[in-house]
């Protein structure tokens, strides 16, 4: 065991690239997993109940319906309101008295049934209105022609629809609102299963929601969710391309002369100071409030921090190519052209590749300037309504596209500088496979000229 463990923890070593590829699948499959043992198993942590039936009641103030999260606490006193209007519901039938409104409040209690319905595809989503269908439901669950399993509907709840259809059926068969029972009818018990917080959905509800927004079609001039997608892209590369524009230029400037570096890198580090997001105002009245503010708001999240970032970056090359070229004679434009940028190219890549994943952080906030729009007008309208359900896949498309945007960066990054000693072998061949012509033009160049200086026979 100990040697085991002895050639996990090296101390300055790289591990074995099978080792080092477990490890990098564990690292996702861990929050995975916890999510999922914290969501599926019972007795770990739900402190919410997910209502499958529910009740309305003049006892509690709030409206809930079948769907709805409530606290493991209050969830009792929710049941017994409504099994105290059940009591009253009864002593009111046996006096025979009619109650004004009770034939409307009996027609809206029918539908209670709906989401039960919905749910055992006995009732189509949309379709909840349907008064005569869900009237021949509570008669055929009375009957015993259906049974519910999704939710199974509990022995109490099996009594009150059977009692409840006793009283419908002996004034009509079918549905008739002028036929309805002029006495309250009794209401379903709520029902309903452990569950996470609202804010943290299971993996499955997740999934089905993000299934149904990107397969929906969309309606009327909305924009479908791949329409937000591209449109929260644009708002990103068209940011990060003029941040690359004026800051690349301006730091390497100020990283190989002096006086670049005094005139604007004072002022710049005062300026990343302030907070991006308060010039929105300014940049909406100055831009107008379509997408022009937002890509500015992207660029002046990323413009400044890049020209200290790149300046410093250029600080680093080796003072030692620069002191070799002019020991050969080269100007100022010679040793920035053909020493710095080729010097600096690997390291600048680096550079890009992490303020590209600096600007992804400004998305949010950008595209909620002016007029919402994108995955973020999406994410603040889900959010306010708290379908968390509908957040999340959101919040997992952004992380995942910055992500997987990184690492096709990361490898093309061993393709344009194999000499930097970071490729491998899949950079190594597809490098070999993109100089190859080159080599072969050089390769026949040489020979040609070696075999001119051969004496002839």
């Amino acid at each position: 065991m100990a040697s085991f463990l002895k050639g996990w923890f090296v101390v300055r070593r790289d591990l074995p690239r099978g080792r080092r590829a477990f490890l990098a699948a564990l690292s996702f499959v861990l929050p995975l997993a916890l999510w999922c043992f914290v969501s599926y198993v019972p007795w770990i942590w739900h402190p919410d109940v997910k209502l499958e039936v529910a009740s309305t009641t003049d006892r509690i103030s709030a409206v809930f319906t079948a769907g709805n999260r409530l606290s493991k606490g209050f969830f009792p006193s929710y049941v017994e309101a409504v099994r105290l209007d059940n009591a009253e519901a009864l002593k009111t039938a046996q006096a025979s008295e009619p109650v004004p409104g009770a034939q409307r409040a009996n027609r809206v209690l029918l539908r209670q049934l709906a989401p039960v319905a919905v749910r055992n595809a006995w009732l189509a989503a949309g379709s909840e209105q349907d008064d005569t269908v869900i009237y021949h439901l509570w008669r055929d669950l009375a009957t015993g022609a259906k049974t519910a399993t999704n939710p199974a509907l509990s022995q109490e709840n099996l009594a009150i629809v059977q009692a409840n259809w006793s009283s419908l059926s002996a004034l009509s068969a079918d549905f008739d609102s002028k036929k309805l029972p002029e006495v309250p009818l009794q209401k379903l018990v709520p029902q309903g299963i452990p569950s996470n917080p609202v804010y943290l959905p299971p993996p499955h509800e997740v999934w089905a929601a993000a299934t149904k927004d990107f397969t929906a079609k969309p309606q009327g001039d909305a924009p479908s969710m791949f329409d937000r997608y591209r449109h929260s892209l644009s708002i990103i590369l068209f940011g990060f391309f003029w941040s690359c524009v004026i800051g690349v230029p301006i730091g390497i400037m100020c990283g190989v002369f002096d006086v670049f570096s005094k005139l604007f890198e004072p002022f710049v580090d005062f300026f990343r100071y302030m907070p991006a997001p308060t010039f929105s105002t300014l940049l909406v009245a100055v831009l107008s409030a379509h997408d022009a503010p937002k890509v500015a708001l992207v660029f002046l999240g990323t413009v400044f921090q890049m020209i200290l970032v790149v300046s410093k970056t250029t600080r680093l090359l080796d003072p030692a190519l620069l002191e070799a070229a002019q020991t050969l004679g080269a100007k100022p434009r010679q040793l920035v052209m053909k020493v710095v940028l080729p010097g600096i190219l690997p390291n600048l890549y680096n550079d890009m590749r992490i303020l590209l994943g600096w600007a992804w952080t400004w998305l949010v906030i950008a595209e909620l300037v002016g007029v919402k729009s994108g995955l973020t007008g999406f994410l603040d309208t889900q959010g306010t309504f708290r379908n968390f359900d509908r957040v999340f896949p959101i919040i997992i498309l952004i992380g995942v596209t910055g992500f997987v945007t990184d690492q096709i960066l990361a490898f093309f990054h061993g393709v344009f500088f194999p000499w930097s000693g970071k490729s491998g072998p899949v950079s190594r061949a597809v490098a070999n496979a993109v100089t190859w012509p080159v080599r072969t033009i050089v390769a026949g160049a040489r020979f040609r000229s070696a075999s001119k200086t051969l004496p002839s026979a």
